[in-house]
């Protein structure tokens, strides 16, 4: 179908006088008004309302099915009471509210780290907002705004444990992450070759292993790992200094250009009113990590 001009396709209609001898045109002229007020709705409403392949397309009927993770404290997290917690459920939030969604019109769904680029490709969610670092490789299949964090890998170990004081001290050691995460390939490939890589399918899963003794350390971003030693302060503890760069950014349909520059622009907005600092303290101010400031939004 060609370009549509969004103009009143109205018709004028011709005097029946003008051809007295030709009587199947005249009544297909009688007809002809009534299937140009169904075309002139057609394009109005077409014109009138996003395309369903923009986010807000998606967001037209109040409503959104958002990916963020279910089992880290203080980002993203589902409690026994079924509630969605934490500064990405936050941020989620106040990102679906800049398209005119509420809460209650928001469908939470799981997104792990081996999923989320499927999840976005498949339609299955909306966006993603769940500790999903931006890189080269993941911007070949899916799109990102932000980003809306920034924070640097760390080593998780049990509290007792004074062997391990960093990465480099890893040699010799289980080593646990994630399905689909980079982390501890980083760990082997740059500091302890000699590393024992043990993979499970979420990070509480990785500190359960901990704890009992089943490996000896965890790594991915030191804000999450952090979440887990607010919980478990007695237990555990994170070693060593961040050594790498992670800047979260929220996933969305790599083709929804338009959806980005929004999702950004809601980013920002989300910043200067303050309630960026205020999700951020309420979230993660209680874990052992200093609180960074906002990073610059550059992916628009």
């Amino acid at each position: 179908m060609g370009n549509v001009r969004c103009v009143d396709p109205r018709l004028r209609r011709e005097p029946e006088s003008e051809h007295p001898e030709r009587p199947q045109l005249m009544l297909f002229r009688r007809m002809l008004p009534a299937t140009a007020l169904v075309t002139a709705l057609t394009l109005t409403a077409a014109c009138g309302s996003e395309s369903g392949d923009t986010l807000a397309g998606k967001a037209d009927d109040g409503e959104l099915t958002i990916g963020i993770r279910f089992d880290q404290p203080g980002l993203g997290q589902r409690r026994l009471d079924g509630k969605y917690v934490g500064f990405d459920v936050d941020v989620a939030k106040y990102v679906a509210a800049q398209f005119g969604v509420d809460e209650s019109g928001i469908t939470w769904k799981e997104a792990r780290s081996a999923d989320r680029e499927k999840l976005i490709e498949d339609g299955a969610v909306d966006f993603v907002v769940a500790t999903y670092s931006i890189t080269d490789k993941r911007k070949e299949q899916v799109s990102f705004a932000g980003p809306y964090f920034q924070t640097g890998q760390g080593v998780l170990v049990r509290y007792t444990d004074d062997q391990i004081a960093g990465p480099e001290t890893l040699n010799g050691k289980k080593l646990c992450s994630v399905a689909g995460s980079t982390s501890a390939q980083k760990v082997k490939e740059q500091f302890a070759q000699d590393v024992q890589l043990v993979e499970y399918g979420q990070y509480s899963d990785c500190v359960v292993a901990l704890l009992a003794e089943n490996v000896d350390a965890v790594t991915t971003d030191e804000v999450i790992l952090a979440g887990y030693v607010a919980e478990n302060p007695e237990l555990l503890k994170l070693v060593g200094e961040p050594f790498t760069t992670e800047r979260y950014g929220i996933g969305l349909a790599k083709s929804d250009a338009k959806g980005r520059a929004e999702v950004s622009a809601a980013i920002e907005k989300m910043v200067g009113s303050g309630e960026w600092r205020s999700a951020l303290e309420r979230n993660i101010g209680q874990a052992d990590v200093q609180l960074p400031e906002p990073p610059k939004v550059t992916e628009k």
